[in-house]
């Protein structure tokens, strides 16, 4: 659980006569929200034959295969993580979830025709957005979020989105050249956007292999953080054949500082 607040809305008729009385304003409290921490787990059996054996290209075949799983359970966090998941408690039988960060995101949204925003109950992400008719990535889309963030008072710095959707990103219209002075008189073609210079800020242009690939995440980074509740852990368990076997695992959860400083192009395709 963490807190998060709002800054009253500005009022240009805050006016007060000279020496007057003051009374106290109505308290604003903070909001308490809350994300459920999500385990993680791999696990890996080698048998005693295939430890035994010469390997081509690695030693021990169980010191492989757990490095092998350390890679898996980190892509499968950040897609969690990217991704349009609702927040569960879970019980004996059914595993708690950690909502994503897509899910977090209704206030400053773009979204296609019957697409809504998710929802939340008493601080928590109880229902993710429901998808909309998928439509082109344009800048204008982008135009809109970022002018939404930043009336709320947000300066997002980033977008991150698929490699596809990156691809339609870089050929949104601008007023540079597409031309670079390289040394020699190399010729480079330059057939990427990597910095979108909005009029609310620079922004980030940031591929990933691990989002929704339909959705354009606008985010400050300051605004994000995982809580950990318990670190990657490798334990050996109990030996109940010629075999070996490993478990790892960890336990997380996404926090959402303030969605209001972020925002989303949501039902998108590349073009």
């Amino acid at each position: 659980q963490w807190q998060t607040d709002d800054l009253a809305a500005p009022d240009g008729d805050n006016k007060h006569v000279e020496g007057d009385d003051t009374s106290a304003d109505a308290a604003n409290p903070t909001v308490r929200l809350t994300n459920y921490t999500q385990i993680f787990k791999k696990s890996v059996i080698v048998s005693g034959t295939a430890r035994a054996v010469d390997n081509a290209g690695y030693a021990d075949e169980l010191a492989y295969q757990v490095g092998k799983r350390a890679k898996e359970i980190k892509r499968d966090e950040e897609t969690r993580m990217c991704g349009d998941y609702a927040a569960a408690l879970g019980n004996s039988t059914t595993p708690s979830e950690t909502a994503g960060a897509v899910a977090f995101l209704a206030t400053n949204s773009n979204r296609g025709a019957g697409g809504a925003n998710p929802t939340t109950s008493n601080g928590v992400v109880d229902a993710p957005s429901t998808q909309g008719t998928l439509r082109t990535f344009t800048e204008a889309q982008l135009k809109d979020v970022m002018q939404k963030a930043w009336t709320e008072g947000g300066s997002p710095r980033m977008v991150i989105m698929s490699g596809a959707l990156k691809q339609t990103a870089s050929t949104f219209e601008g007023i540079a050249d597409l031309r670079k002075d390289v040394p020699n008189g190399a010729a480079t073609i330059i057939g990427a956007a990597d910095v979108y210079v909005s009029d609310f800020g620079d922004l980030a242009f940031v591929p990933s292999r691990f989002t929704t690939g339909r959705d354009a995440l606008v985010v400050d980074p300051d605004l994000w953080a995982v809580a950990q509740l318990r670190p990657y852990e490798l334990d050996e368990l109990a030996k109940t054949g010629d075999s070996e076997k490993r478990q790892m695992l960890c336990e997380k959860t996404l926090e959402c500082l303030n969605e209001k400083g972020n925002g989303v192009v949501a039902d998108i395709e590349a073009a």
